[in-house]
């Protein structure tokens, strides 16, 4: 039997790049892998929140939510993506079953690994 580790733990601030002009303090959203923007009204690829002001193409600080996780994608998986789990015991873009968490990166394809916010 292996070992998972989380990849951040809860209360770590992750770097990611700014797709859009961030004022630090605002609540940011999922928008490409690694990728952050200021978060919409009701964002389900809502984070955290920036820990400064960030122009676009910048890397930006987010305090996140809850802990990030790897998992192995079982087909394609669009960063921002709420996911759920597939059979196998991977992860695939929530349909029905309850959501695990936010996709911070994407899969092109089945069996790759992505990170994922947890809900």
């Amino acid at each position: 039997m292996s070992d998972h580790l989380l990849t951040f733990k809860p209360g770590l601030a992750v770097t990611f790049t700014a797709t859009t002009a961030i004022t630090g303090g605002q609540v940011v959203e999922v928008t490409g892998n690694r990728s952050v923007g200021v978060a919409g009204a009701a964002s389900t690829k809502a984070i955290g929140t920036a820990g400064h002001d960030a122009a676009i193409g910048d890397p930006v600080v987010v305090h996140l939510a809850g802990p990030v996780d790897t998992v192995t994608a079982a087909a394609a998986i669009t960063a921002g993506a709420s996911v759920e789990a597939a059979a196998a015991g991977k992860a695939q873009t929530a349909n029905t079953g309850r959501v695990l968490g936010v996709a911070l990166t994407a899969a092109t394809a089945a069996n790759q690994t992505i990170q994922v916010l947890r809900a």
